[in-house]
């Protein structure tokens, strides 16, 4: 396949399998299925971003004090876009930024809410989606095997995010049926992101270090951040050590991922 076909293939049905994935463990209660996913998440986004993201922008930049530098703006990149509320995660228990509780309470507080609350939380899914969009293509456009591991490791955790964000429209009073479709409105972005990052790319080769720093940076930033403090309100040790295992497998899965689409390079 080209790099144009792989970019529509694993942004199109990426977002469409982590939301309709998503709704079923949602409108099914499988919560403790979305908490193995947000364990076995962080193992698939340090793994891209340590195992593949980032050793391929330092080997591309060849100035390694560039590309850290990359990373750590990135870094502190996201956490003011978390801050104005477009790059969040929230989950099917609690979300640290819009609780899904409180959204519910604002609501019957106020009539005419209708929803504003799930819709901003969509507003900010839909940038993030394409940001993700942008980064997968990226690592597309530097070689397949990178990209494979990295939409892998997006794919994981947009589910059990996609899941928080069912729970928080449908407390903000939305339908089933209408939560469903403004997710996969949301999960759309990634493949007008990816599109766009792929024909603007064409003649900016030069960017594609620094977004590779930037892919590895969001990586991390959601792993540490937001998905491992999530696992620390389980402290008993037969959930620690069940975390322990998720997140190994989800490195495993990376590197072996790595490995066997190793010989496909761009």
């Amino acid at each position: 396949m080209s790099t144009l076909t792989w970019i529509i293939a694993t942004s199109l049905l990426g977002g469409l399998l982590s939301v309709l994935f998503a709704a079923a463990l949602t409108l099914n209660t499988r919560i403790s299925w979305v908490q193995m996913l947000i364990s076995y998440a962080i193992g698939a986004l340090l793994g891209a971003a340590f195992l593949n993201a980032l050793p391929e922008a330092l080997k591309l930049s060849g100035a390694p004090s560039q590309t850290t530098a990359t990373v750590l703006s990135g870094i502190l990149l996201f956490f003011i876009l978390e801050k104005l509320v477009l790059w969040r995660h929230c989950h099917i228990d609690e979300c640290e930024v819009h609780d899904p509780l409180l959204s519910k309470s604002k609501s019957a507080d106020n009539p005419h809410d209708h929803g504003r609350s799930g819709m901003l939380i969509m507003v900010g899914d839909t940038f993030h989606n394409f940001v993700d969009g942008i980064l997968i293509a990226a690592a597309f456009m530097v070689d397949i095997q990178l990209g494979i591991v990295t939409a892998i490791a997006i794919i994981a955790h947009e589910i059990p995010q996609e899941a928080g964000d069912f729970l928080i429209l449908l407390n903000s009073g939305y339908t089933r049926q209408h939560a469903l479709l403004f997710n996969l409105f949301s999960s759309m972005a990634t493949l007008v992101g990816g599109m766009l990052a792929y024909f603007m790319l064409q003649d900016m080769n030069h960017l594609l270090p620094s977004l590779l720093g930037l892919a590895a940076a969001s990586m991390i930033y959601v792993a540490m951040s937001d998905l491992i403090p999530a696992l620390h309100r389980r402290p008993e040790i037969r959930a620690t050590l069940q975390q322990v295992v998720l997140i190994i497998m989800g490195i495993g899965s990376i590197w072996l991922a790595g490995n066997l689409f190793g010989h496909q390079a761009h």
